[in-house]
């Protein structure tokens, strides 16, 4: 039987289209399997260097942080009226350190050198006024409430409680409202910090204080109103923020940097705080060798120097310690800030026990606990509420 060539034609024809069909499937899912490795490849980048920053900013504020507490507790064991030294001095150091960014130089006359100045600020003046004369007199009494006998320990339990006052300030001014679980935990706060100052913990073995109800009574006063000052900070900042952007740079730069005028009323005490710190290196005497005569060494240079050291390193943990929680503050939610910097806190305090050997009495435990476990409930219901928050946002959208 003799093929119709016409029909043979056809075969070959659609043969041909099937194999370039096949052919531009097979390069399709090629090219989508291409696509998809190379989105998967641009999400998993971005992802790995997030995680890498995340754990370094961590490093910054657990290390800068805690070594902050240390050295200041340090230097606050020489002279416990060194408070406002250390407060100026971090201050003044942190102001020197981020004055580079903020300068810009222009030259009015061809004539004349280029002359420094301020660059072009992102809030108005006032409100950083209005924020220093906050932050200078909070930190001021918390300094002094050591000098009145209160230990660093209970001192750290009364700044993990600010928790109490952020939530009555955001109920009367912010309009916010919370649930009843947060509530609950706030109130665990506050009885933690209350049984804590009820502890009245003692002093370091190394040392024989007798506490005098009425200095300690004025001390706890002091981190009471620096409580309320810190919650007011958080309001002023927060309204910043919303209106101006998270211009957190700008911020710190110019609560420290005018901070400095407020201390030419307290010259006599830094003075003394600088005096104290050269007194503390003079009494550190070298070793005598069978002669008689000084044997000054590496070690004996080294222990002359320790509070000078212990100042540099306080500084220097400072600045990482403001850049790292800075830096928390714009990569994650304000809730997740809380959290680390409450296990901050925490750590601190467990360190302060430890390594200067303060006395733990079972109320100061108890207390701490429940300040604490008060802090991490608030934290986890903040962020179930505001997790459910931006899911109903997601679906009506």
């Amino acid at each position: 039987m003799r093929k119709d060539p016409l029909r043979a034609m056809a075969k070959r024809r659609d043969a041909a289209n099937a194999a370039l069909a096949s052919l531009a499937l097979n390069g399709t899912d090629h090219s989508v399997k291409k696509k998809r490795e190379g989105k998967e490849q641009s999400v998993v980048g971005p992802t790995v260097l997030s995680a890498i920053d995340l754990t370094f900013i961590l490093g910054l504020v657990f290390g800068g942080c805690c070594s902050t507490v240390w050295a200041f507790e340090y230097l606050l064991k020489i002279d416990p009226r060194m408070g406002t030294t250390l407060t100026f001095s971090q201050m003044l150091f942190v102001t020197l350190t981020t004055l580079p960014s903020f300068l810009t130089w222009t030259r009015p006359f061809r004539f004349l050198p280029p002359i420094p100045q301020l660059k072009a600020r992102q809030v108005p003046l006032i409100q950083w006024v209005l924020q220093v004369v906050v932050l200078i007199t909070g930190s001021l009494l918390n300094n002094w409430a050591f000098a009145f006998h209160v230990p660093l320990t209970l001192q750290i339990v009364f700044r993990s409680a600010g928790l109490a006052v952020s939530m009555l300030f955001g109920y009367l001014f912010m309009s916010k409202r919370y649930s009843g679980i947060q509530v609950a935990a706030v109130l665990l706060v506050t009885a933690g910090v209350v049984l804590a100052t009820l502890s009245r913990p003692e002093a370091s073995k190394e040392e024989n204080l007798e506490y005098d109800p009425d200095e300690y009574a004025q001390g706890i006063s002091m981190l009471v109103l620096s409580l309320f000052l810190t919650g007011t900070l958080g309001i002023l900042q927060e309204k910043t923020f919303k209106k101006h952007g998270p211009c957190w740079r700008e911020s710190v730069f110019y609560t420290h940097f005018l901070s400095l005028p407020f201390f030419l009323m307290l010259i006599p005490q830094v003075k003394l705080g600088y005096s104290s710190l050269a007194a503390a290196a003079y009494r550190r005497t070298p070793t005598f060798n069978q002669s008689g005569s000084a044997s000054w060494s590496l070690e004996d240079f080294i222990s002359q120097h320790t509070p000078y050291f212990a100042l540099a390193a306080n500084l220097v943990a400072q600045l990482i310690c403001v850049s790292g929680v800075n830096q928390l503050t714009s990569s994650v939610s304000s809730v997740s800030t809380n959290l680390v910097l409450t296990i901050r806190k925490a750590l601190s305090l467990c360190f302060s026990v430890w390594w200067f050997g303060n006395e733990w009495n079972a109320e100061l435990g108890v207390g701490a606990g429940m300040v604490f476990l008060g802090s991490m409930l608030y934290t986890t219901v903040s962020s179930d509420t505001s997790s459910r928050t931006k899911d109903t946002k997601e679906k009506a959208e």
